[in-house]
Parts: structure tokens; C-alpha cells; sequence
């Protein structure tokens, strides 16, 4: 989701609205990568062709951005006063890339070969129509009349609710002849067909935490028991078994407070079935899967890019990267945007 919900251990607990100061201070960057671009606003979306041309947004700018081998950042397409910009992906030279207007109207669009911009679906219209996760429960259901009424409503919103209509388009990705988009607002991984139809692929499952001792503004009375937030999709990538992959931020603090409970999913698109990959992320934001099956995970608030061995069920280190959006893997090599929130950058590492 994109607004605040509660308050606990003094955060607001938010989905995609992120904190702009990384709450992991980062070690000493090693290896350094090969810088592609500087001072770009937002970074947080790229993808690369398999030729070396690197595509990325400047959220922030409303931005489309492209890279030749060897070239300089070149903008390609520009959204109108500034709405935002990113879920960027490309496949076969057509880019796909989502708008948010300050409206919350969202739009996934397409730059063809030809450099021509055309609507590929309108993402708010099925959100308000359909709202995928509408029956989905989230806050706290079991706490008794008496401790709901001493629950901060205005502080920390309703304690039980279901899904609210609201898009947010975070990333993208092109499998056979359809598009797929991660809605970190709607809390869904969506289908667009290729005649520009709608259909919801998956609905992410809530995110539960057990309330702690001393969370700031709740009630003594609710401690102990489960909250669920909910799920903020924020990359998605197809892998060599068919299936999606889905980084999922925990709907709460992205900062260490609440522990590091961002994970990977696997997603089955024939039914919308999931599993945990990995957990014990931090901020997870970006995702990259080598042909091997190895993952790549960006965790923005933790200052580096970890690795998941194919095989594997957790994160192993790999490199501190200051504040990485995302991270694409092509011709064996691993780029990233990093530095998102001021001076950003995009990087390639080396092999």
C-alpha cells in the first residue's frame, strides 16, 4: 500500500512511501563498479538487452532513460509535469514502463523499436474495478471491544481493514506474450495481455508480526498479538522454470527496527500460488536472476546487493552498494542503481 497504516517502535509504518535516510550504515564499497551514469533522480528501476544497452527510469524526474554500449545517458521519454516514472523492463527492443500521475492515475506504456510512446492498459481503471485484494484482511482481528476502543485511530488507522483501491506500478516484466507488473500499492502481481486486458495474476499474502512491547502509541492490551501488513511487491522477474519472482517489502518499517522481514516468493502465474525463496532480507527492492538460477537482491536500507545461491533458502553476501533501487543480471555481469535518494547512480559491476 502507499499511505501510512500505524506507528510501532516510533516509525510510520508505510508500504512503498520509503524513508529518504538508509537506516545501515554502509562499509566500504569493494570491488567499485564502473559508473554509467551520475545525478540522476530516483534511479529505481532498470533493466539491460541482451546486447548491453541498459534502460533505467528517473522515478523522481519522470524520466525514461537509455544507454548504448559505450554511450552516454540519453533521455528517451518524458512524462507530462513531472508524474512519475519507472517498472521499467525490455524485451525483443520494445520497453515497457509504467506513470503515476500525482492524480494516482497509473498507466502501463511502451516505447517500440521505432522510438514511438503508446498506452499499453490502464492500471488505475482495474484497480478501482477490480481491486484484487478487496477480501484480503489486514491489521489485527482478535483484540476485544475494550482494547479496540483504546486503538489510536488517528494515529495508526483502523485496526481491521481490507484491501483499499489504490496502484502504484514498481517493475515489470515480459513472459511469452504477456506483461507482468508488480503493484506495490495494490498488493498484486497483475497480467497484461497483449490487446492491453487486465488480469490478476496473484494476490501477495498479508504479512504478519507479532505487535512488540513498547510500540509507540499502541495500547498495553495489544501486545502479542498479530498484525498484518501488507504486501508491497517490488520487483518481478521470470525464471528459467516458468515461474515469477517476486521481492516482497513487509508493509511495515523498512529500517532494522521490526528485524530484516523482506523475502523473495516464488510466484506460479497459472494459478497465483506462492512460497517463500528466501527471507531475512532487508528492504528488498530490486531482484536479478542469473541463468544459473542464482538471485540477486538489492536491499535499499541495507546498503548492499546480496546473493541467493540457486538451490538456496537464504542471502549470502555479496557487495555493500550505498542505498541500491535496483539490479539486473546480463551478459555475466550484475548492474545496479544505487545512491537513489540524492546524486543517483547506475552502475555495472565487474565480472
Amino acid at each position: 500500500m502507499h499511505r501510512s497504516l500505524m506507528a510501532v517502535a516510533g516509525l510510520a509504518l508505510v508500504g512503498t512511501t520509503l524513508s529518504v535516510t538508509p537506516a545501515v550504515a554502509a562499509d566500504k564499497e569493494s570491488d567499485p563498479p564502473t559508473v554509467l551514469a551520475r545525478n540522476q533522480a530516483g534511479p529505481l528501476s532498470l533493466d539491460v538487452s541482451p546486447r548491453g544497452t541498459v534502460w533505467y527510469s528517473q522515478n523522481f524526474a519522470g524520466m525514461l532513460m537509455r544507454i548504448l554500449p559505450g554511450g552516454e545517458p540519453r533521455v528517451v521519454a518524458r512524462t507530462a509535469h513531472h508524474a512519475e516514472l519507472g517498472a521499467v523492463s525490455v524485451n525483443k527492443g520494445v520497453v515497457t514502463f509504467a506513470t503515476t500521475s500525482n492524480d494516482g492515475r497509473t498507466r502501463l506504456m511502451e516505447r517500440r523499436r521505432n522510438g514511438s510512446i503508446h498506452r499499453v492498459a490502464n492500471l488505475s481503471r482495474y484497480e478501482r474495478r477490480h481491486n484484487p485484494d478487496a477480501d484480503a484482511v489486514y491489521g489485527v482481528t482478535d483484540l476485544d471491544p475494550s482494547c479496540e476502543a483504546e486503538w489510536p485511530v488517528d494515529q495508526a488507522g483502523p485496526p481491521t481493514y481490507t484491501g483499499i483501491v489504490e496502484s502504484h506500478p514498481y517493475a515489470s516484466v515480459t513472459k511469452g506474450r504477456a506483461r507482468y507488473v508488480a503493484d506495490a500499492a495494490a498488493n498484486a502481481i497483475l497480467k497484461v495481455r497483449k490487446d492491453g486486458s487486465i488480469a490478476t495474476a496473484a494476490v501477495l499474502p498479508p504479512q504478519p508480526i507479532v505487535i512488540p512491547e513498547g510500540a509507540a502509541g499502541i495500547p498495553e492490551c495489544a501486545v502479542g498479538h498479530t498484525y498484518a501488513f501488507e504486501p508491497v511487491p517490488t520487483d518481478v522477474e521470470r525464471g528459467g522454470d516458468g515461474m515469477l519472482y517476486v521481492t516482497l517489502l513487509p508493509g511495515g518499517p523498512e529500517d532494522p527496527s521490526l528485524g530484516a522481514r523482506a523475502s523473495v516468493l516464488r510466484v506460479d502465474p497459472s494459478d497465483g500460488s506462492s512460497e517463500v525463496v528466501a527471507d531475512g532480507l532487508l528492504s528488498a527492492t530490486g531482484l536479478a536472476v542469473a541463468r544459473n538460477g542464482d538471485m540477486y537482491v538489492a536491499e535499499l536500507f541495507g546498503n548492499r546487493i546480496r546473493r541467493i545461491p540457486a538451490g538456496m533458502d537464504h542471502a549470502v553476501r555479496w557487495r555493500t552498494s550505498t542505498s541500491p533501487g535496483d539490479v539486473e543480471f546480463a551478459d555475466g555481469r550484475v548492474y545496479a542503481t544505487r545512491k537513489v535518494f540524492a546524486k543517483g547512480q547506475v552502475v555495472r559491476f565487474p565480472r
